[in-house]
């Protein structure tokens, strides 16, 4: 994966993060960056062959952890709700928590530390608006399952689901400013930026915000 691959075909071989291709354009080249719960260190990955980062990661899960390292990859295992108080403030250009917001279990407080921590945060989640997740509910009268969200209720890593809208009302209560907001719709593709607000709740499967202070 690159920075000049298309979204499609990112999303046809792993729906779910397409998102790492908008997070790479938003990374300044030769950033020092904190990837909070960094998985397999795809995105680290990208960021160090693509913009030069020094990057370092942080990952709950010892096999993530491993396979980081296994690739040269600086990883520690941590906890996103606990373990970044322990950084001190503007350590990094960049703090990024993508598609992990809705895993923690104090969002505000984690978009807190990240504000802290990095000049700039980037966020991306699963949008729980999205017009296929409200049809789900309102017909079938069940949690929904799609591409982004695809576990049943009662084995799914998301215990803080929230829409675009949502999200917004956070990086208000916080006082972040909003300098950049791209939603993707179900073909990963980015809707347009004239599009407003409303709709692309409705039509965005997940969204990246960069944020500042």
């Amino acid at each position: 994966m690159n920075l000049t691959t298309p979204s499609h075909a990112v999303r046809a071989a792993d729906t779910s993060r397409v998102d790492l291709l908008l997070i790479a354009e938003m990374v300044s080249a030769n950033a020092r960056v904190l990837d909070i719960g960094c998985g397999d260190g795809t995105l680290l990955r990208l960021l160090a062959e693509k913009r030069g980062v020094d990057g370092r990661g942080i990952e709950l899960s010892q096999a993530g952890v491993n396979s980081c390292v296994a690739q040269g990859l600086a990883v520690i295992q941590g906890d996103a709700d606990t373990d970044l108080v322990y950084y001190p403030d503007l350590a990094f250009d960049f703090a990024i928590l993508s598609q992990t917001i809705q895993a923690t279990y104090s969002p505000r407080h984690v978009l807190e530390q990240l504000l802290r921590i990095g000049k700039r945060a980037v966020v991306s989640f699963p949008n729980f608006g999205h017009w296929r997740v409200r049809t789900q509910l309102l017909f079938g009268g069940k949690m929904p399952k799609t591409d982004n969200l695809p576990d049943r209720w009662y084995d799914t890593p998301n215990i803080h689901l929230c829409t675009i809208k949502d999200f917004l009302d956070l990086c208000s209560d916080v006082g972040a400013k909003v300098e950049r907001t791209v939603a993707l719709n179900a073909s990963g593709s980015k809707l347009g930026l004239s599009m407003p607000l409303f709709a692309q709740n409705l039509f965005g499967e997940q969204a990246v915000f960069l944020l500042s202070r």
